[in-house]
């Protein structure tokens, strides 16, 4: 027998909150919407995995933190295209896990570094 998947138990609890929170009043209608946002971020983080995303975008620097250590020092310097781009995927990445509504987020993607 099968049973039910990670992400199908957490949409299941998130469509429950989202149906039950107009029957609720004041503060257990807003807990009841934080709750779904959370269990939403939570299933983009599992479907996305914004972590690696990350990884991958700042790996040609060495990772987060020595792109960190060559900014600080000046051996990259902030305004290059290259580092740009991957800070900019990075981040990206990250927002679609956060809060793709973001405007921010949207008007990003809307308009690359050229």
């Amino acid at each position: 027998m099968s049973h039910p998947t990670i992400p199908q138990l957490l949409a299941a609890v998130r469509g429950f909150l989202e149906d039950a929170q107009p029957a609720l009043d004041g503060r257990l209608a807003f807990h009841a919407r934080v709750a779904a946002n959370v269990l939403a971020i939570i299933e983009r983080e599992l479907d996305q995995a914004p972590d690696a995303a990350e990884a991958a975008a700042l790996a040609p620097f060495g990772g987060a933190a020595a792109l960190c250590a060559a900014l600080r020092d000046g051996r990259l310097a902030p305004d290059d295209l290259a580092v740009l781009s991957a800070v900019r995927s990075a981040v990206l990445a990250r927002l679609a896990t956060d809060n793709p509504r973001y405007p921010t987020y949207q008007r990003l993607c809307d308009h690359p570094i050229p």
